[in-house]
């Protein structure tokens, strides 16, 4: 194993950067350590651009200078972060390891900037309003156009199923036994409704992401010291609102994370509906009621050829359940933080990318295995067929439309706990004093025809979610 260098994803200790790198590349941009630097570098030169536009400060940038300066994170690539790298744990430009990430920041833009700027870049900061500001301004972006947009995949995936399928009768189950017909369709339009809404919580979720900027007790002290004519607080709402969030105006030395928390609380509600359907979709492929597109060259089972298991569903169900251990952790966690501020919060928010990677990941196999899954309609009718029990819904509240005080009791004594047949419920009606075209009614009673206006209201869902 020795021959195998670090950066080889079969050294990697996480099968999210291994066995998964594919599927979590689109959060590299976001959720990686390299990310994170190219985010401190932009706010750290836009809060330096926004000093020297303060008439208080003797601080000037031109526009040539301007234009430099957010080269420095709008052009930042790999040997710029391996430079922040040697600058914290080795030093390097004459300058010794600082042991501190953003300190390394700092010492980097001094080796990008004349020496007349270096007293002003981090004037007055502290680390937390940078990192509170760089997480933010990654999250919001990785959960808007990452995320968000993998979800909106598989609610595409539902409504085609919904819109297809929405006239194909099977039989539903509550408490797992045999209950009134829906269809298939329906089922999916369902899935598809309960998915929009809580995607709509995680958009409204991410757009209140907020931040502070307002030194090391949040009370402006160090700003105010140098400064006491400038509204710092004014400075700050135009600051952060400038970066695309909201402003967070009153703060210890950590801007406090309930917009984290509900952002992370968000995820684990679209999470929730995904988890249903993932174990849905797997009793359905149990059942027969789906079957699964063969993909040429797979191997189902290393020793029963004629496997074809519902893999995806089982991917992504256990990809969310540890993504919604990971997003419960964190929105518990970064919500605390002892008296002003402690570095425990620090530590944790680091691991947010891998929470999202597992969302990532989940989100992916449920949209390839619904894009795999074909219903089964001859098990499904099949199965409606051998279980006409389930009209006596129908046949009660039909009786008791026509004044039987007794209806749900007769149709009890005949079904509950028995196996019936269609002929059975015929010869009840036969018994009935009720007129021919009641009787005639009761008799055109189907499982496969008794699914109310479920096709409606899959074709319903299907046309919201294309508006």
């Amino acid at each position: 194993m020795t021959d195998l260098p670090r950066s080889d994803p079969l050294a990697a200790v996480s099968p999210l950067d291994g066995r998964y790198a594919r599927y979590t590349e689109p959060l590299v941009p976001y959720a990686s350590e390299s990310a994170l630097m190219r985010a401190r570098v932009r706010v750290e030169v836009e809060y330096l651009l926004a000093l020297a536009d303060l008439d208080a400060t003797p601080l000037t940038v031109d526009d040539s200078e301007r234009e430099s300066l957010r080269a420095c994170y709008e052009d930042f690539d790999a040997e710029d972060a391996r430079l922040i790298k040697r600058l914290e744990t080795e030093g390097a430009e004459g300058y010794a390891a600082t042991n501190h990430d953003v300190k390394a920041v700092e010492y980097f833009l001094r080796t990008e900037t004349r020496d007349a700027l270096h007293p002003w870049i981090h004037f007055g900061l502290t680390s937390e309003d940078v990192n509170n500001l760089a997480h933010r301004i990654l999250l919001k972006p990785a959960v808007e156009d990452v995320l968000l947009s993998a979800l909106a995949d598989v609610r595409d995936e539902l409504t085609t199923l919904a819109r297809e399928y929405r006239d194909t009768p099977m039989l539903a189950r509550t408490h797992g036994q045999p209950a009134t017909p829906t269809t298939f369709g329906k089922e999916m339009a369902v899935v598809a409704a309960r998915l929009g809404r809580t995607m709509g919580r995680v958009r409204e979720a991410a757009a209140a992401l907020s931040g502070k900027l307002a030194g090391a007790s949040g009370a402006y002290a160090a700003h105010d010291a140098a400064y006491p004519d400038v509204d710092w607080s004014a400075f700050a709402r135009d600051f952060v609102t400038g970066l695309g969030l909201e402003h967070t105006p009153l703060a210890t030395q950590v801007n406090p994370c309930d917009d984290l928390a509900a952002v992370f609380d968000a995820l684990r509600g679209v999470n929730n509906v995904l988890l249903d359907l993932d174990r849905d979709a797997w009793l359905y492929v149990s059942d027969r009621y789906l079957g699964q597109r063969a993909v040429e060259g797979e191997t189902g089972s290393s020793t029963m050829p004629h496997k074809v298991n519902p893999i995806d569903f089982e991917n992504s169900e256990g990809n969310l359940s540890k993504a919604n251990s990971d997003l419960t952790f964190l929105a518990d966690y970064v919500t605390t933080s002892r008296l002003q501020r402690d570095l425990s919060d620090s530590t944790v928010k680091r691991n947010v990318g891998a929470a999202l990677a597992h969302c990532l990941i989940a989100y992916r196999k449920a949209e390839t295995g619904l894009g795999k899954v074909v219903p089964n309609e001859q098990v499904m009718r099949e199965e409606l067929a051998d279980t006409p029990e389930v009209i006596g819904e129908a046949v009660q509240t039909i009786l008791r439309r026509e004044g039987d005080t007794e209806a749900y009791e007769r149709v009890k004594e005949l079904t509950r706990g028995q196996r019936v047949t269609i002929e059975d419920f015929r010869a009840l009606f036969d018994d009935l004093d009720v007129d021919e075209s009641v009787r005639a009614e009761l008799r055109a009673l189907t499982p496969a025809g008794y699914t109310g206006r479920a096709a409606d209201l899959a074709e319903s869902e299907s046309e919201s979610a294309t508006e």
